[in-house]
């Protein structure tokens, strides 16, 4: 069981080495019982939607990332844009549009929450 640890938070560029400081950053985050078993999924998860957040949202992109005991780690991405994320039905050719999808197949739960602020996509990996 891992006990509950103070979520981390970072602001990311908006360019395409965002993704890859999510991945790392992610992979520093302090529980080591969910992490070791989800940080592929998170890892892979975080990089769809913070690719998301930099090419149709808006600035600010920032991640955070929290384990809450045995409710599993949640990891959400926020951007400035009030434009919720679209499931794309991607061809088997396609070279975008899987994220969301992928997001609803591997995630224990998952959502969007809208503020005037922007929006911030979340998703849940329980171990």
């Amino acid at each position: 069981m891992c006990d509950v640890t103070a979520p981390a938070e970072l602001t990311l560029p908006m360019d395409a080495q965002a993704p890859g400081r999510a991945r790392s950053f992610l992979h520093e985050a302090d529980c080591q019982v969910h992490q070791s078993r989800v940080l592929d999924e998170a890892q892979l998860l975080v990089s769809e939607l913070v690719t998301n957040a930099v090419v149709h949202g808006a600035p600010p992109v920032a991640m955070r990332v929290e384990c809450d005991g045995t409710a599993g780690m949640t990891v959400a991405v926020s951007d400035g844009s009030v434009q919720s994320p679209i499931a794309d039905q991607a061809g088997p050719d396609a070279e975008h549009g899987r994220g969301i999808a992928l997001v609803d197949l591997l995630s224990e739960r998952w959502g969007v929450d809208v503020t005037e602020a922007g929006k911030t996509t979340w998703f849940r990996l329980r171990q």
